[in-house]
Parts: C-alpha cells; sequence; structure tokens
C-alpha cells in the first residue's frame, strides 16, 4: 500500500505537541512554586490563625469565631472598612483625574522618545527618595502656618487660614495621590504610546473632532493602561497604614492602622481576620477591574 506523500513528515508532529505541553510546564514550574509557596500558603496561614483563639497575653491554637465575631459585631471595625474604601475610591478618582491628562500629554502629544523617557524619569524621581520622607513633607505644605495656606493668604483668595489640609482625610487623600499618581500615569502612557498617530490623523481626515476621536479611539485604546494603573494604586493604598497616621495624626483609622495596631499588642487572630477580610476587598476590587478590559487580548 502506498504511503500518502508528507505523511512521514506529519508522525513525528503529531507527537510533538506532548513535548511541547511538557516544556511550558517546567518552564511554569518554578514561578507556581514560588506563588504558591509565598503567596498561597501565606494566605491560607493567615485564614488558619484567624480561627484561633485569643487570650489576653497568648494565644492558642483552639478554633473559634470569637475574633470574627468581634469584628463584624464592632462599630469601629465597620467604620473602618468603610474609611478605608472610602478613601481608596476617592484617592482611585483623584490619581485618574490627574494621572489621564498627564499621561495624554506624555504619551500622545511628545512624539520625541528622549523628551518622553525624561518626562516620565521626573515622575519617578521622588521614589528615589525615603517613602516617609514623601509623606512627611507634606507636613509643612499642608499645616496651618504650611506653604499652601501661606500663598492663599497673600493671594487673598482666603482670609483665615483652612485648618482641614491637615490632620484630616482631605490630608490623606493629598497625600495617596501625590505619592501614588505615578502608578496610573505609566501604564496609561504606555498604552498612549502604542495608538499609531495614521488612525488619528485618519480620523481629523474624515472630519472628527478632537473630543470624537478621544471618545471612540483613544478612551477605548488607553482603557488597558487605566484597568493596569487602577490595580495597581488599589492595591497599594487599600494597604495603606503609614500615610494616614502621619498625615491624619491617627484620626483616620484604615484597616492597615488596625493590623499594625492588634500585631503591635500581640492579638495575631484578630490581626489576622483583619488582613483575611483586606485581602477578600482587594481581591474583589481586582477581579471587578479585570472584567472591564480582557488585558490578554489588549496588552
Amino acid at each position: 500500500m502506498t504511503t500518502p506523500p508528507g505523511s512521514e513528515a506529519a508522525a513525528p508532529q503529531a507527537a510533538s505537541p506532548p513535548r511541547s505541553r511538557n516544556k511550558i510546564l517546567w518552564l511554569l514550574a518554578p514561578g507556581v512554586a514560588w506563588m504558591v509557596l509565598f503567596l498561597l500558603v501565606p494566605i491560607l496561614m493567615m485564614v488558619y490563625v484567624s480561627f484561633w483563639t485569643q487570650t489576653t497575653f497568648k494565644i492558642e491554637p483552639i478554633l473559634t469565631t470569637r475574633s470574627w465575631v468581634s469584628f463584624f459585631t464592632s462599630d469601629t471595625y465597620l467604620q473602618a472598612l468603610w474609611t478605608t474604601i472610602r478613601i481608596w475610591l476617592t484617592v482611585l478618582a483623584a490619581t485618574l483625574v490627574v494621572g489621564y491628562p498627564t499621561a495624554l500629554f506624555v504619551g500622545l502629544f511628545v512624539r520625541n522618545k528622549a523628551l518622553q523617557t525624561t518626562l516620565l524619569v521626573l515622575c519617578v524621581i521622588p521614589f528615589w527618595t525615603s517613602f516617609l520622607i514623601r509623606v512627611l513633607a507634606w507636613r509643612p505644605m499642608l499645616g496651618k502656618e504650611g506653604a499652601i495656606n501661606l500663598i492663599l493668604l497673600k493671594a487673598g483668595i482666603i482670609t483665615q487660614p483652612i485648618e482641614a489640609l491637615l490632620f484630616s482625610d482631605l490630608s490623606v487623600v493629598i497625600g495617596m495621590t501625590q505619592i501614588y499618581c505615578v502608578f496610573m500615569v505609566g501604564p496609561i502612557a504606555f498604552m498612549l504610546g502604542r495608538i499609531d498617530p495614521n488612525v488619528i490623523e485618519a480620523a481629523r481626515d474624515l472630519g472628527a473632532g478632537f473630543w470624537r476621536i478621544f471618545r471612540t479611539i483613544i478612551l477605548p485604546l488607553s482603557m488597558p493602561g487605566v484597568v493596569v494603573g487602577s490595580i495597581f494604586v488599589s492595591v497599594m493604598v487599600l494597604g495603606e497604614f503609614a500615610t494616614s497616621a502621619a498625615l491624619s495624626g491617627r484620626k483616620v483609622n484604615l484597616l492597615g492602622n488596625i493590623i499594625v495596631t492588634q500585631v503591635g499588642s500581640l492579638k495575631w487572630a484578630f490581626a489576622a481576620v483583619v488582613g483575611v477580610v483586606l485581602t477578600i476587598v482587594m481581591g474583589a476590587v481586582v477581579a471587578a477591574l479585570l472584567r472591564v478590559v480582557d488585558l490578554r487580548k489588549e496588552l
């Protein structure tokens, strides 16, 4: 019986997919092992510890829901949960309002690559200093006799210093917005830089104005960057504790502050409960943001 032409070459190819899959699995193994050991296992351990019995001076591995009941029946801790979500939403909106126009200018209107790089480096320069220094630097700016109040008084815009600029929710939002805005600018500028200028020129030739081009071309193509930047900002803001403590005078109590306080008091079970709640909130936020755009197709 005559063998059809090309059948000799087809047989080895049929056996290659399993070998390719094995190679892919071996390449993925280190990353998967790393994620399991340093992400999944700690989270599971935190969930387990949250059910331990906490006494005044020690913690015992006797399972109980006492710490969970204490969290969800306390107005103080529920208020901290709501404050964390409210501060996160406000900072996310502020970083988007400030970061998107900046990224639009850098990624779309500046076509010189060297100048783009220079502008992005200028955005990153504050990160060359300590995080705590960047936070505390806002105190002399926002204080009752700080630079902002002084400028407003000299300009005649106000007659009395604005006391709400420091040790308030506003001061925390201002500090977090300045610190984390660069994480919104970077991904959006990257996506805007990938837009083909010929597409925008074609839209202009067809009579489209700037706002129509922005609504139908620029905004949809930049959405993956918006989602990535929002994930970066959300994860970092939800886990914050240092900025709120430094700029609010401990008046703004976030979940991160509660964790620090409970760990310092050696109340590991209750700290684990708050950590689990915070992890669930972060997971829900990231999952919701990932549903906006399919990053696997867009990036």
